[in-house]
């Protein structure tokens, strides 16, 4: 089960996990990124995005044939669905108050992935402001939390909890300016029982170590790793001492 494996390994450190955005990967940069993956710190892989035009199955395929980590689909809509995957994070967009990401696009898929073997993990999604429009906020119409108001988030984050999801995910978006302050991760992290996952705007060595001090125990990497496997490896050969911080 991957919940529970992910709950059982964070009895011994940190985990760090990869976003692949199919429209980013061909099967060569996909085959590349793997062997990367599979030679360091990771841990699992996402796949989705906002708006994906390319398609999910093929590069889960692709994925699947090419390692043994659990693949888990990331989806910003219905349509980014795969029997092939292991399991799927069901985001609910905590943050905002558009309904269609609250629970409307939930329904349309329910019956869908009750009749798949997807492993479903209930995720609290928060979109955490961070410099600039990203791709989340504009496809979503939703607002994020404002950096500053700590206190929204914090309780936003409780809600979440509350409702039963398993995950709480802070978000600062793709390609986003700034990463999720460490002041808010670290209130938050301090107010829920349930495991925190930080994702955007996290590009250095350095601001993996600060978000893992702050209190997140996975760390998701989506655009640093759409500049090659180069980039990708240097920041994986950081990790293995960080994972007991």
């Amino acid at each position: 089960m991957l919940y529970s494996g992910i709950l059982e390994k964070l009895k011994s450190g940190k985990l760090f996990a990869i976003l692949v955005d199919p429209d980013k990967h061909d099967q060569s940069s996909l085959a590349g990124m793997v062997g990367t993956a599979e030679r360091n710190a990771v841990d699992f892989i996402l796949v989705g995005g906002s708006l994906v035009l390319g398609s999910v199955d093929d590069t889960v395929a692709i994925l699947k044939d090419s390692t043994d980590l659990p693949v888990i689909l990331f989806p910003g809509n219905v349509l980014q669905i795969s029997n092939r995957a292991d399991g799927i994070l069901l985001l609910s967009l905590i943050s905002g108050r558009n309904p269609e990401f609250l629970i409307g696009n939930h329904v349309i898929a329910a019956p869908v992935l009750r009749k798949t073997r997807l492993e479903i993990i209930a995720t609290g999604y928060i979109l955490v402001e961070n410099g600039r429009t990203t791709s989340v906020e504009y496809m979503s119409n939703t607002k994020p939390i404002p950096a500053d108001k700590i206190d929204l988030a914090v309780a936003t984050a409780i809600a979440g909890e509350m409702l039963g999801h398993k995950l709480i995910y802070l978000e600062a978006g793709s390609g986003a300016v700034e990463n999720v302050n460490t002041g808010m991760i670290r209130e938050v992290r301090s107010q829920i029982s349930i495991p925190l996952v930080v994702g955007g705007g996290i590009h250095t060595v350095e601001q993996i170590r600060e978000t893992y001090k702050a209190g997140a125990d996975i760390i998701v990497v989506g655009s640093a790793i759409e500049q090659g496997t180069v980039k990708l490896e240097r920041l994986l050969k950081s990790l293995p001492p960080l994972k007991q911080t």
